[in-house]
């Protein structure tokens, strides 16, 4: 979940599109220590030229000068060893480039809305508790439940020790994924978890809303009162620790809302829907922009930004300061814009409005020519991935501006047909010999 996320689970959301058992998973089979593998890694430059086995003792040091024992550093030593599969896995990951609409059908399908309404009748005291005390609301905390693990039923099965080891020594993220490993180690030696109950995706993260150690350690409580924070498969715990990072954390405001589903009309100025752009609700009622169902939104002066994340054609919606929560959380906008559809749908919203003809997307293909065209044009668009990231819309916003498009941030055949034929008229002449 909780790398800011620069979409580092992507691929393993993917696997809860389909209904998962609300029941929560058992607890983790213990296992045999892993055996470090024959073949040693080569040696990452980053290090310089240091081994894995030379750098795992420069990280164990550094681990005991944070403060963990060496009695953790001795129980956790057979699982901090090299997967060159998961760094392959790393390098290799793909973020969010679906269409929204289909995403968001998917992950946010009436079954998950439904299962995120039991679960919060089912634990209604930590989550009352919860909102008394951080002020953030069950639907909140159950949406990112059951997005990231399905309630449990979805947290990886991968040794966390052995996935954050590999990521560190990679040249990647070096760094981020040492304090992480520290991180985990920190866990073990405050008595959370054992080394082989630490279990969950390849990105390291555990539990069922899928902190990374970090944030486990920062923001994990123990909610249920057994002396212990047991994001694996303590209910509440889940819950308390949940709410802790969203408000302490992400900085969540309390009794303001977080994306609600709005009309828009065809002649709003489409500069102005952009995440940057934040106007009072009584300034967009004047634009013209109304509940789904026509109604008026409140005259006050609440500000609010408008989201398009499939440009003028698809859904819009009002996103509210918290909505940086979100992004926040994952800043995919993809998962973050179905993250809060689908709290405001557990909180009894009604469903989104289908768009009156379907929105036509860029092939994989298109986007990356786009992103290149663009980044010939002076724009920063990131890595030209083919995917549709914020920097890439920003971009295409600009472009779209240039040329008296609707800058609604939307990549279309006329915006590509356009930087062709600019680009084209830009090349000098061929030199005739």
């Amino acid at each position: 979940m909780l790398l800011t996320r620069f979409a580092i689970a992507a691929t393993a959301l993917f696997a809860l599109s389909a209904p998962a058992s609300a029941q929560l998973a058992p607890p983790p089979a213990k296992t045999a220590a892993p055996r470090p593998t024959a073949a040693l890694p080569r040696a990452a430059s980053c290090h310089n030229g240091a081994s894995f086995d030379r750098f795992l003792a420069d990280v164990k040091q550094q681990a005991v000068a944070a403060g963990v024992s060496q009695r953790t550093i001795a129980e956790a030593s057979p699982y901090l060893v090299y997967d060159q599969g998961i760094v392959n896995r790393d390098r290799g990951q793909r973020v969010f480039g679906q269409l929204f609409t289909e995403f968001a059908g998917r992950m946010a399908a009436p079954y998950r809305m439904q299962n995120g309404q039991q679960h919060i009748k089912q634990y209604a005291a930590a989550f009352a508790r919860a909102e008394k005390e951080y002020g953030v609301p069950p639907a909140v905390i159950a949406a990112f439940w059951g997005l990231e693990s399905d309630f449990g039923a979805n947290m990886g099965n991968l040794p966390t020790l052995k996935s954050l080891v590999s990521l560190a020594y990679d040249c990647r993220r070096s760094e981020m994924f040492v304090g992480e490993t520290i991180a985990a180690l920190k866990i073990i030696d405050r008595g959370d978890l054992h080394p082989d109950e630490m279990i969950g995706s390849w990105a390291g993260e555990l539990g069922q809303t899928q902190f990374l150690p970090v944030h486990y350690v920062n923001y994990a409580v123990d909610y249920d009162g057994d002396g212990r924070r047991d994001l694996l498969r303590s209910p509440a715990d889940v819950i308390g620790s949940t709410a802790n990072y969203i408000a302490n954390g992400l900085k969540w405001r309390r009794g303001e809302p977080w994306l609600e589903e709005i009309k828009v009309p065809p002649n709003l100025p489409w500069e102005k829907t952009d995440l940057t752009v934040r106007e009072p609700r009584s300034t967009w009622a004047q634009l013209g922009v109304t509940y789904p169902d026509g109604r008026p939104l409140p005259n006050d002066n609440l500000a609010a930004s408008v989201l398009l994340p499939m440009g003028r054609n698809g859904p819009a919606f009002l996103a509210y300061a918290n909505f940086a929560a979100y992004t926040e959380w994952n800043n995919s906008l993809i998962y973050s814009t179905t993250a809060g559809y689908l709290a405001s749908r557990i909180a009894g919203a009604a469903p989104m409005r289908k768009p009156a003809q379907p929105v036509a997307q860029l092939p994989f293909s298109e986007i990356k020519e786009l992103q290149q065209l663009l980044v010939r044009a002076g724009h920063n668009v990131g890595k030209v991935d083919g995917i549709l990231g914020q920097q890439s819309r920003t971009a295409v916003k600009a472009m779209q501006i240039k040329f008296g498009l609707p800058a609604d941030s939307w990549p279309t055949a006329e915006l590509l047909a356009r930087m062709r034929g600019s680009t084209a008229q830009a090349q000098p002449a061929a030199t005739i010999r």
